[in-house]
């Protein structure tokens, strides 16, 4: 899940042909063919989900269309969207699967907090699921930035939880010239039950090892998120060569997984998490 939160910034990628252009400056013949961007980089997050530690860890991303359909790897989530898109400048809908692989609390190797070390280690959790949205390209700056507004619901398959996540999420993105564009978004999450308890839940056993009070959180807004990220051609311009990416996220847990004791007393409902890149676009 940190993983996903953290790639949020390299949104910014998603930028097409199209956006990599600047206002004064007509698209090129092939803005709606296929393209791909891919890149990768170093990432520093929470120990776990509510932690006040942190560690660096790497992030991949892959970004790009293929004969209309585009696709996402953003860390631990991948997504594609099933309707076409042409692009350029008007609005398009979105809808597709999407799927996430949850390395919360999966080794206490990389959990620093005696206390959350004794509560033991988690499975892996596959959660899957779909989503629906709609972006608009010329908005504001120019004929080439964008706004997105989507809703997805993903659900764990692997036992871990057996619950789901609602989450909305909002993103804009505008491009500063042929060679640097910026993004800001932010989004929330609702858990329900089942994943409340497995992530910030404490049984009377894991008491007694931790030091931790026992607790039973019920399902509901868990936390809020805002961030910003950037991309700047480090080879000539955003339609091809290589670039520099990095971005950052403020994430607030709220209601009963702030009041957890994982966060409360071993950690912090403040969670800040950075990234910086490379990536490589054609």
């Amino acid at each position: 899940m940190f993983f996903r939160t953290l790639a949020l910034p390299l949104l910014v990628l998603a930028a097409t042909p199209a956006l990599a252009q600047s206002q004064d400056t007509p698209p090129p013949a092939d803005a709606g063919g296929d393209f791909a961007i891919v890149g990768a980089g170093a990432g520093i997050l929470p120990d776990y989900e509510g932690s006040d530690d942190y560690r660096w860890s790497p992030v991949p991303a892959a970004i790009g269309r293929v004969s209309g359909f585009n696709f996402q790897l953003l860390g631990n989530r991948l997504s594609v969207d099933l309707i076409p898109d042409g692009g350029g400048p008007g609005i398009d809908f979105q809808a597709g699967p999407i799927g996430v692989v949850n390395f919360n609390r999966t080794s206490t190797k990389s959990i620093d907090d005696p206390q959350v070390k004794a509560l033991g280690e988690l499975g892996t959790a596959f959660e899957l699921g779909g989503y629906v949205g709609v972006g608009k390209t010329g908005v504001i700056t120019s004929d080439y930035d964008r706004l997105s507004v989507s809703v997805s619901y993903r659900t764990d398959v692997s036992g871990v939880s057996d619950a789901g996540i609602l989450t909305p999420s909002i993103s804009y993105m505008t491009p500063l010239s042929r060679k640097a564009l910026v993004a800001v978004f932010a989004s929330a999450e609702r858990a329900e039950n089942g994943q409340m308890d497995a992530y910030f839940g404490v049984t009377p056993g894991q008491s007694v090892a931790s030091g931790l009070a026992a607790y039973d959180p019920d399902g509901g807004w868990r936390s809020w998120t805002l961030g910003a990220g950037t991309a700047i051609s480090l080879t000539g311009d955003l339609t091809g060569g290589l670039q520099l990416v990095g971005g950052g996220t403020y994430r607030k847990l709220t209601g009963d997984a702030a009041d957890s004791p994982i966060v409360r007393v071993a950690g912090s409902p403040n969670q800040w998490m950075g990234f910086f890149g490379l990536a490589f676009s054609f």
